[in-house]
C-alpha cells in the first residue's frame, strides 16, 4: 500500500494523524484545489486506481500546506469497512490548475485494523516454553552481570540466616530440623520430579542448570545438587531445580542457524555455444 499523503501518517494502529506544522494547518485552502473542478478531479483519480463503483461520497478535506489538499472519499469496498480514499491535489507555483499528487487509501473512524506489531522477544510469556523448545537470552541481558564479578557470592549463611541468627544459642531456634533421612528423601522426590535431569524437558535441553546464570543455589547442605530458578521464561522458574535439570531457557542457549550452501558460478569463458538463427521453415508456415 502507498504511503500517507503530505499532513498525514498512520500512527502503530493504522489511525491517520495530521502531522502538518501549525502555520500551514492555520493555511486557508487554495481556491484551485478546492473547486467543483478539484473534488471531480480528485474522484476521478481515486476511481482510476479502485473503480467508480467503490468510491463512495466526498466526505471532506485537510489543508496540507501551500497550495496542497488532500480529499477524502468514502470507500466502498466491503473488504475496507470504515476506510477512506485520500486524494493529494497540487496547484504548482504559476499553474492555474491544480493537479493529482497522489492517492492512497487511508484507515479512518472504525476501520478494521490489525493490532500492532510486536516483536518476538516481546510476545513470548511465561508458560510459552515446551520440551525442545529454545529461548535465547540477549547478550546484554539486565538480569546478567559477568561471573568474575562475584556478584552470585553472597555472606556466610550464618549472617543471612533468619532462622539461625549470630547469637543463635541452644533453645533458642527451631524445635526440630529436618535429617539426614528427610533431606534424602526430599531430594529424591525432586530429582524424579518435572524439575530433575530424567525429566523430558531436561533430555531436550541444550545444557545444564549448574551452568545456567539464572540459577540460584539453596544453601545448606543441598546446595550442590539443587537450586531455584529465577527466570521468569522458564517452565521452572521459583522451583527447585536439581543442577543437572535443564530447558531452552537456559542463560547461555543459542540457535545456530545453518548457512545456506551457495555453489560457485561457473562461468565457461573459453568454449562457446553453437546457436542456429536461421529461421525455421515450419514457424514461418
Amino acid at each position: 500500500m502507498a504511503s500517507a499523503p503530505r499532513g498525514l501518517v498512520a500512527t502503530g494502529y493504522g489511525v491517520p494523524v495530521s502531522t502538518t506544522p501549525p502555520e500551514a494547518q492555520a493555511l486557508a485552502a487554495d481556491p484551485a484545489c478546492v473547486s467543483p473542478a478539484a473534488v471531480k478531479l480528485a474522484l476521478k483519480a481515486a476511481q482510476e486506481v479502485e473503480g467508480s463503483a467503490r468510491v463512495g461520497a466526498h466526505v471532506g478535506h485537510t489543508v496540507d500546506g501551500e497550495r496542497i489538499v488532500t480529499h477524502l472519499f468514502e470507500c466502498l469496498n466491503i473488504a475496507y469497512p470504515g476506510w477512506q480514499w485520500a486524494v493529494t491535489l497540487v496547484r504548482a507555483d504559476g499553474a492555474k490548475d491544480a493537479t493529482v499528487d497522489e492517492a492512497v487509501l487511508l484507515p479512518g473512524d472504525g476501520a478494521l485494523l490489525p493490532p500492532p506489531w510486536v516483536p518476538w522477544s516481546e510476545r513470548i510469556q511465561p508458560g510459552d516454553l515446551g520440551v525442545g523448545d529454545l529461548v535465547v537470552t540477549p547478550a546484554n541481558d539486565p538480569r546478567l552481570v559477568p561471573g568474575y564479578t562475584g556478584e552470585d557470592e553472597s555472606l556466610p549463611e550464618e549472617l543471612l540466616d533468619p532462622l539461625n541468627p549470630p547469637a543463635w544459642e541452644v533453645g533458642l531456634g527451631r524445635e526440630r530440623v529436618l535429617g539426614s533421612f528427610g533431606r534424602e528423601e526430599a531430594a529424591e522426590r525432586w530429582r524424579d520430579g518435572d524439575f530433575g535431569p530424567r525429566s523430558p524437558m531436561a533430555q531436550a535441553a541444550p545444557a545444564q542448570c549448574s551452568t545456567c546464570g539464572f540459577l540460584i543455589p539453596v544453601a545448606g547442605a543441598m546446595r550442590g545438587a539443587f537450586g531455584v530458578c529465577a527466570n521468569a521464561l522458564a517452565p521452572s522458574d521459583g522451583h527447585i531445580v536439581a543442577v543437572d535439570f535443564g530447558c531452552g531457557a537456559h542463560s547461555e542457549a543459542a540457535i545456530e542457524v545453518a548457512a545456506e550452501t551457495v555453489e560457485p558460478l561457473l562461468i565457461d569463458e573459453v568454449d562457446y555455444e553453437r546457436v542456429d538463427l536461421s529461421v525455421d521453415s515450419d514457424s514461418e508456415q
